[in-house]
């Protein structure tokens, strides 16, 4: 009996240690993602499956070009999935299909080349002409489909405490499977 026991105790100690590293990897490493809507086309489709490194942002700051997974800032409950264009401490005007960042190395600012983006893209009707200053610990995100897209432009800069992870991995579909890197943007 004593046999069947310590059998049974030492299954259970397999199942218990799995599950905490399990717990530890899904909410301090790695979390799923599932996209949900059209804001990230042609880069992100609806029901993409990803997984969001929620480790780098322990080590380094969120960049320009890094796509995003936050909480919105109007409904903690929901997530989105964005892509960061404005640093703290610099200014970000969208006008005229295209983005202008001023900062500190470059006053008169810089218009930012995004290849990921489609040649045909339209962004009205919501274009903010008015430029925003990003105060420090926030962001200005920017969906990919600009015509579909809920972001600064909307409801203004992003908290770096909203911020969930960078999103590193797309798993589904496989026909999609990718690792993604870091943006370089080129400047026009």
């Amino acid at each position: 009996m004593k046999k069947i026991l310590y059998s049974i105790w030492e299954i259970a100690e397999v199942f218990i240690i799995a599950l905490i590293a399990v717990a530890i990897v899904k909410y301090f490493l790695i979390q799923p993602f599932i996209v949900n809507g059209a804001s990230m086309e042609p880069s992100f489709y609806n029901g993409d499956y990803l997984l969001v490194d929620e480790l780098s942002y322990r080590f380094r700051e969120p960049e320009r070009g890094d796509v995003i997974v936050f909480h919105s800032p109007q409904d903690n409950s929901i997530y989105y999935i964005k892509r960061i264009i404005g640093l703290p401490g610099e200014t970000v005007e969208v006008k005229n299909n295209q983005v202008t960042v001023y900062n500190d190395q470059d006053k008169k600012g810089f218009v930012l080349k995004e290849d990921y983006l489609p040649n045909n893209l339209t962004w009205a009707p919501k274009d903010t002409a008015l430029p925003i200053k990003i105060d420090p610990g926030q962001y200005f995100v920017l969906g990919d489909n600009r015509l579909n897209s809920m972001d600064s432009r909307y409801w203004g800069t992003l908290n770096q405490n909203a911020i969930v992870g960078l999103v590193k991995v797309r798993l589904w579909p496989v026909s999609e499977v990718k690792v993604f890197k870091e943006l370089n943007y080129q400047l026009q």
